[in-house]
């Protein structure tokens, strides 16, 4: 796995995995779906889908800890602040090496550029809120999303996914 392949991917993933449409029920079929696969497959994390105007869905499930809604918001702004999702912004950080503090002077007690977020994107608008996944290694974070969105908007997982 490179830095710049995973870059070009993600940057491939957030064009693709964008919404006709999106409201309330989208949210909460995101969130649920989300939850769905983490309670399938034992993940102790929190789930957090907020609008820029409101938060839609919220769990924390068995395993995650104290500090996992504190990742939430943190990623959830790099993503608010950014526009695209917290692993490319902290992926493209590493190569440059340096960190959102040294480039952008913003603290990171309040933002996180590590994967686990992804922006919510309406076609024709741009981006309306993030999704955000804490409790796993941050590539793990990010796969989770990216999978959940992929099966929401019918896409082709294969096609999203990151290199090995």
């Amino acid at each position: 796995m490179s830095i710049d392949t995973d870059l070009e991917r993600i940057a491939f993933q957030e064009h693709e995995l964008q919404f006709d449409s999106f409201n309330l029920a989208t949210g909460w079929a995101l969130g649920s779906l989300l939850r769905d696969m983490a309670v399938e497959r034992k993940l102790g994390v929190v789930i957090d889908v907020t609008l820029f105007s409101m938060p839609i869905f919220y769990v924390a499930l068995e395993g995650s800890t104290p500090d996992n809604p504190n990742w939430v918001r943190r990623k959830r702004n790099c993503v608010f602040r950014f526009l695209k999702s917290s692993y490319a912004v902290g992926l493209s950080l590493a190569a440059q090496e340096t960190t959102i503090q040294a480039k952008f002077g913003l603290s990171e007690a309040e933002f996180a550029s590590h994967g686990g977020s992804f922006p919510i994107v309406v076609k024709g608008t741009g981006c309306i809120g993030a999704v955000t996944v804490s409790g796993l290694p941050q590539r793990d974070d990010h796969v989770l999303v990216v999978e959940a969105l992929a099966r929401l908007l019918g896409k082709d997982l294969a096609s999203l996914t990151l290199s090995d």
